[in-house]
């Protein structure tokens, strides 16, 4: 049944990822790009000042919202997941190391598309009458289309991002966790799902101000601790780290040379792999994320904007390429055990049942090489993928309940039966096929993708003045 279902989705998930993602994600953050006049250069002083300028592990309760860095905290808690390691190894082994490139060219986009979101998402957000802040893509859509083809895609977006973020990305996250934890501690998967499920009930009955709390102190934490992690690994493999970014480049534009096949096939692997796990990972263009930055409080959007794309930029050229520059100088340069093969050969060490390496062991497979220290590779890759995955269940089961909300218009009952249903997810997802649990979450995050960039594209004209007046106050 497993089996049947995986060849269905992934069949869908290849058509999409293949031509629709790509044409959508590189277009819309092209177009945003021109029309901001390149805000994500422009402004990226000003963003990266904004999160670190008055950077504190406390932003206070807020009256409503949260404060600027504790949106932020939130959105990065959902885009620094299991991408970020997982995903990231994934396109290295099947489209080579210059799918990392491409990831590269779809974050560069994508931080216009993010300021977008953001900027959309505070000019649409609203107050009920208790005073709590409601805003994201459903908002902005509606305003972009106030007829019944946005309450379509309204419904359309709310829906799938229900099942995208609640369901199906909770599963994927932990279904990781679990993998990984078995590789280094030996515990069974379902050990891990009840023990998550248990911490996360705690966590969700507090509501968003104990979710920002949580968050504005685990997403420093965790991205320290990972990338001095990685800064050690890196200055033992320092000789390499020539050669490995040499082969990012070198494979971006030839990956046949490595993954065989004809250029043309190679080069679309390499581009899909690149924009759809670069999608998974900073989660650009794909809707989520504007939850959290319309709660955020700022004097105009576009401040919440350029601390998006701030985000966007230590998601994928901070985290995500030192998972890159780990796997690939450990594993594909010098002494690597990928080092000199190609063609049928590194396929077959990189796929299939008697792969050498598989995406979810890579980084710890990496790390051990360079540190053959007992088990401390996988230990160390364990603990940061926990914490890694763990905050974006946390974030995107948030991201879902909104969306129960505005469907349900703010019913307790559905509210809790979804909150139920979501706790059954987080602990089956330690349960199922990896593969099957990875496509399943792809498909309905490219759900997601559509509506909300045809509601982006269609408010352009807002994007483009937040970013041309962005001294007025």
């Amino acid at each position: 049944m497993q089996e049947t279902l995986l060849n269905i989705v992934a069949k869908a998930n290849a058509y999409l990822s293949d031509y629709i993602l790509i044409i959508l994600l590189v277009g819309t953050g092209l177009f945003f790009s021109i029309k901001t006049r390149f805000v994500q250069v422009r402004c990226f002083g000003e963003g990266m000042k904004s999160v670190f300028g008055n950077f504190k592990l406390s932003g206070g309760k807020q009256e409503s919202g949260l404060s600027s860095f504790q949106a932020l905290a939130t959105a990065i808690a959902a885009q620094v997941g299991t991408g970020n390691i997982v995903g990231a190894s994934g396109a290295i082994l099947i489209g080579g190391p210059g799918a990392i490139f491409w990831m590269w060219v779809i974050a560069f986009l994508g931080m216009a598309t993010i300021y977008a979101e953001a900027v959309l998402a505070q000019e649409t957000r609203i107050k009920d009458e208790n005073g709590e802040i409601h805003g994201g893509p459903v908002y902005y859509i509606k305003k972009a289309f106030p007829n019944g083809f946005g309450t379509f895609l309204s419904v359309f977006f709310a829906i799938a991002s229900i099942l995208a973020l609640g369901f199906m990305g909770s599963m994927v996250q932990t279904n990781s966790i679990a993998e990984s934890c078995n590789n280094a501690f030996g515990v069974e998967g379902w050990i891990v799902g009840v023990i998550i499920a248990i911490i996360s009930v705690i966590i969700f009955i507090g509501g968003v101000q104990r979710l920002a709390s949580v968050t504005e102190k685990l997403v420093p934490i965790m991205a320290s601790l990972f990338l001095i992690g990685g800064l050690v690994v890196l200055a033992v493999r320092i000789k390499y780290i020539p050669e490995t970014f040499g082969m990012i480049f070198k494979y971006a534009f030839t990956p046949s040379a490595l993954i065989g096949g004809g250029i043309g096939y190679a080069l679309k692997t390499a581009i899909s792999q690149g924009a759809k796990r670069g999608l998974f990972s900073n989660e650009a263009g794909m809707g989520s994320t504007p939850h959290a930055h319309a709660m955020a409080n700022v004097k105009k959007p576009h401040d919440q904007g350029v601390v998006a794309m701030a985000g966007v930029f230590i998601d994928t050229f901070v985290v995500l390429t030192m998972t890159a520059l780990v796997v690939i100088s450990c594993l594909y340069a010098g002494d690597g055990i990928l080092a000199g093969l190609s063609g049928d050969a590194y396929l077959a060490a990189t796929s299939g049942a008697d792969a050498v390496v598989t995406k979810t062991t890579a980084m710890q497979t990496a790390v051990s090489m360079a540190i053959p220290f007992g088990n401390f590779g996988s230990i160390f890759v364990a603990i940061c993928l926990l914490f890694f995955a763990y905050s974006t269940v946390l974030s995107w089961n948030f991201f879902g309940k909104l969306n129960v909300q505005y469907l349900f218009k703010n019913n307790k009952i559905a509210v809790t039966i979804y909150s139920l249903v979501a706790i059954a997810f987080i602990f089956m997802g330690t349960l199922l096929s990896n593969d099957l649990v990875w496509e399943l979450t792809d498909f309905f995050n490219y759900l997601m993708v559509i509506p909300n960039v045809i509601a982006l594209n269609a408010l352009y004209k807002l994007v483009a003045k937040a970013a041309r007046n962005k001294e007025d106050k």
